[in-house]
């Protein structure tokens, strides 16, 4: 476990953006997507939508992954 976030591309609207995020979050954010049978960019484009517009994508989608596993579906 490194600890240190990574950079990595998501397309959201049609518009490139990078988030960072640490690679224990970005398996998790996968592992996720997969089981809701979409695609990552999808799944972040809907964590964009209903997220605080002063919390970053990054902490949003980290507070999406921790409330994943917290409240199993």
């Amino acid at each position: 476990m490194s600890g240190r976030p990574v950079k990595r591309s998501l397309t959201l609207k049609g518009h490139r953006t990078s988030v960072s995020l640490e690679d224990e979050f970005w398996r998790a954010f996968r592992e996720i997507a997969q089981e809701q049978d979409k695609p990552i960019n999808v799944l972040a484009a809907e964590i964009d939508v209903e997220r605080d517009p002063e919390t970053g994508l990054a902490s949003a989608i980290r507070v999406f992954v921790l409330n994943w596993f917290r409240n199993p579906n």
